[in-house]
């Protein structure tokens, strides 16, 4: 049965894009990754907003823009929107409801990952119970403003047990087990 994995890079200061979306602070930082290197593979399908999936790519101008992991991943990506676009990619479906995406994503994933990305989608995950794991690539930058990994106004506690620390040279991830 799949599991849900929110994984995703982070600022020292909490935030998973710079103001207005932008992600490209990200690029200095998207070097080899052993451990996301060993990921990849092991996803089955993405979960992802519309936001993000339309939004400011860390890849912009490389041959592989616009592609799950800088076209590291290739299967099925499930965007969650109430807007679909007109001339939708190859492999890329478009859901008006989150939990049929969640559904199709656990269920086309297999015994894979399903590979959350978006601060709202994780939080929908979050809030309907589905998020098993955090892996968090800490980035030795402060950004000030942007998206938070989590936000919950009024607060809201979501326990994690550490899983393991890597240290690579251009950041260093946390992987979590969400309690």
């Amino acid at each position: 049965m799949a599991k849900v994995l929110y994984s995703v890079t982070l600022s020292v200061d909490g935030f998973i894009t710079g103001p207005g979306g932008d992600m490209r602070w990200m690029r200095p930082y998207l070097g080899p990754n052993p451990e996301v290197d060993e990921l990849v593979p092991r996803i089955g399908a993405i979960l992802v907003g519309r936001r993000t999936h339309d939004g400011d790519d860390p890849y912009k101008g490389e041959p592989n823009e616009g592609e799950a992991f800088g076209g590291g991943f290739s299967g099925p990506e499930y965007v969650v929107t109430h807007r679909p676009p007109a001339d939708a990619r190859p492999g890329v479906t478009y859901v008006d409801d989150f939990a049929k995406a969640l559904a199709a994503a656990k269920d086309a994933a297999g015994d894979k990952y399903v590979n959350v990305m978006g601060a709202s989608i994780a939080k929908q995950c979050i809030e309907a119970g589905e998020l098993d794991e955090v892996l968090v690539l800490y980035a030795p930058v402060m950004l000030g403003d942007g998206t938070r990994l989590f936000e919950h106004p009024g607060g809201r506690t979501v326990r994690l047990e550490r899983r393991s620390v890597t240290e690579t040279p251009l950041a260093t991830s946390l992987w979590f087990d969400v309690v």
